[in-house]
């Protein structure tokens, strides 16, 4: 008579138990929940970024508009004589004028800071009556563009006829300027900078009187006649 043989099946079950037992006794995450832990800190990231970006491009959207003292300036005297000195003052710092009037002046000024780059500066002065048109209110505006070098590559072809013809590649290039950048010179102190220099001209050269404010005439005295005394008598 055989001897039964040994039943193996059930130390398996039970290793593979205490190996399960094992593996959830050590800490170890499923590999569904590590896949939703990785998402929701993509997620996560994605939102931080998206928040940092939209910060930044608010950073160039600063209107508030709490400063009146920034661009605009009271003067006590007339539009005209305003624009006039402010015509004076830019024309005083290498400003080339475009437009002037008594209420509007426009200037601009180049620069080249860099070989291949250009900048170019514009001026606005606007001349506000403030008052009975004894007073004005100058408003001012610099607006700065930025241009940059760009290189086209050009070809061309020469024919030569000697036997039959030969063309030979000639190689060239357009340079021109393109604008890359448009900003509003925002910077308080390069403002009060013009004022003054316009208060300046205003100090040297007030403009017309008004006659409004002009003193009365004054009449001449009349000169009166004596009559001459003398020995002599008159001839008849």
């Amino acid at each position: 008579m055989s001897s039964p043989k040994p039943q193996t099946k059930s130390w398996r079950d039970d290793g593979g138990s205490a190996r399960a037992a094992a593996g959830r006794g050590s800490g170890r995450m499923p590999c569904a929940a590590r896949h939703a832990v990785l998402h929701a800190c993509l997620a996560l990231l994605v939102g931080l970024a998206a928040c940092s970006s939209g910060a930044q491009r608010g950073k160039f959207q600063p209107e508030e508009f709490g400063s009146t003292t920034t661009h605009a300036r009271n003067y006590a005297s007339a539009p005209a004589a305003t624009c006039e000195a402010g015509r004076r003052a830019l024309l005083s710092q290498g400003f080339v004028i475009n437009a002037a009037d008594a209420a509007q002046v426009k200037g601009r000024k180049q620069f080249q800071p860099e070989a291949e780059v250009h900048v170019e500066i514009e001026f606005t002065v606007v001349c506000a009556t403030d008052g009975a048109g004894r007073k004005t209110i100058a408003f001012v505006n610099a607006r700065q563009d930025r241009y940059a070098l760009k290189r086209s590559p050009n070809s061309a072809s020469v024919g030569v006829s000697v036997i039959g013809s030969l063309s030979l590649p000639i190689s060239s290039s357009e340079d021109s300027l393109v604008k890359v950048a448009s900003e509003t010179i925002t910077s308080a102190p390069f403002y009060d900078r013009f004022f003054n220099l316009l208060q300046r001209y205003l100090s040297a050269d007030p403009g017309p009187v008004d006659p409004a404010q002009a003193p009365p005439a004054v009449a001449p005295v009349p000169t009166q006649a004596f009559p001459v005394t003398g020995g002599a008598s008159a001839p008849r």
